[in-house]
C-alpha cells in the first residue's frame, strides 16, 4: 500500500502550499498569477494533481524564483521524509 505522506506529489503539493502561504496569497490569488483554475492549485497543493514541467514552471514563476529552485525545495523535502515517485 502506498504511503499518502511520502508520495512525491504530495510533497509537491506540500511545498507549494507553504510557499504560498509564506508569500501572503490566497488560492484564488496565487491561481490567478499562475493563470490556472484555483481547484487545480489545491488539487495540486494535496497532492491529488501530478504537475507537467510546464505547470511547475508557472508556478516557479509566480514565486519569482527559478523552476530549479522550486525543485530544490521539492528535493530538499523529499530527502528528509524519504519519498519515493512510487
Amino acid at each position: 500500500m502506498k504511503n499518502k505522506e511520502n508520495d512525491i506529489t504530495t510533497i509537491f503539493g506540500l511545498t507549494v502550499r507553504e510557499l504560498r502561504v509564506e508569500a501572503g496569497y490566497s488560492q484564488e490569488d496565487f491561481a490567478h498569477i499562475c493563470k490556472l483554475h484555483r481547484t487545480y492549485i489545491g488539487a495540486i497543493e494535496r497532492g491529488e494533481k501530478n504537475v507537467t514541467i510546464v505547470t511547475a514552471k508557472k508556478i516557479a514563476v509566480a514565486f519569482g524564483i527559478s523552476l530549479s529552485s522550486l525543485l530544490l525545495n521539492v528535493e530538499k523535502k523529499i530527502s528528509n521524509t524519504g519519498a519515493t515517485n512510487d
